[in-house]
């Protein structure tokens, strides 16, 4: 990607848990600016014009690296798939904790590493995290995992910016997705954000849209929350 490219604020992008919820909206956006979309989904959304989507389970590591090596250029990485698994200590469930950590962490280290060789100067890295990576009763293996991201995005950041890619963490709060229904999270349901409702999918596409354009090509190694005011 040279950089005329990189300043028109599009080019080749891949999301994850593109067909539904902050992954489908971040498609929308993308779309609509004039992104090419390739989504990868463990069930594909249907393909349109300027949406390619692949079907692949993300937390088959050799399986995914497989899939994306096969990609053209890529010029941007979202990683926005993920679910999350609560319960108090004295009930946590080891395989809850090895699932979050390797949709959330393993399958966007998968990404990265096998995509960095396609990826030129002013290529770009979001990755979708959550308010919860600084801690919350009842939610630990999924903040762990949340968390976990933050040091690997400073990590590749402080790596990745003499060759002018940038990686970031959004991190929403309690945003109206699916993921608020889960039935894995009864124990701990969302609570409404001091602003009197939930984040929009669109608000956290919105902030990610911006990450991948031409002016905010010097942030690199944040953690941007989104939080409606739960954080003050």
């Amino acid at each position: 990607m040279n950089q005329s490219t990189r300043n028109t604020g599009t080019g080749v992008a891949l999301v994850t848990g593109s067909s539904s919820g902050i992954g489908a909206a971040i498609t929308r956006r993308l779309l609509d600016a004039g992104w090419q979309v390739i989504g990868l989904d463990r069930t594909a959304a249907p393909s349109t014009k300027g949406f390619r989507a692949i079907e692949v389970d993300l937390t088959d590591a050799s399986k995914l690296a497989a899939t994306v090596a096969a990609l053209p250029r890529i010029d941007a990485i979202v990683h926005a798939a993920g679910f999350m698994r609560t319960a108090v200590l004295g009930d946590l469930k080891p395989e809850d904790g090895e699932g979050m950590w390797r949709i959330h962490v393993d399958a966007a280290a998968v990404l990265a590493n096998a995509l960095m060789p396609k990826m030129q100067r002013g290529a770009r890295i979001v990755l979708i995290g959550s308010r919860t990576a600084a801690g919350a009763p009842g939610r630990s293996q999924y903040a762990a995992t949340k968390a976990a991201l933050v040091g690997m995005a400073r990590s590749w950041a402080a790596e990745l910016a003499p060759r002018g890619i940038t990686v970031n963490v959004v991190a929403p709060g309690a945003t109206e997705t699916p993921m608020l229904n889960d039935p894995g999270r009864q124990g701990t349901p969302p609570r409404v954000p001091p602003i009197g409702r939930f984040i929009s999918p669109e608000e956290v596409a919105g902030l990610v849209s911006f990450l991948l354009g031409p002016d905010a090509g010097a942030i690199t190694g944040q953690q941007i929350v989104i939080c409606g005011g739960g954080s003050l």
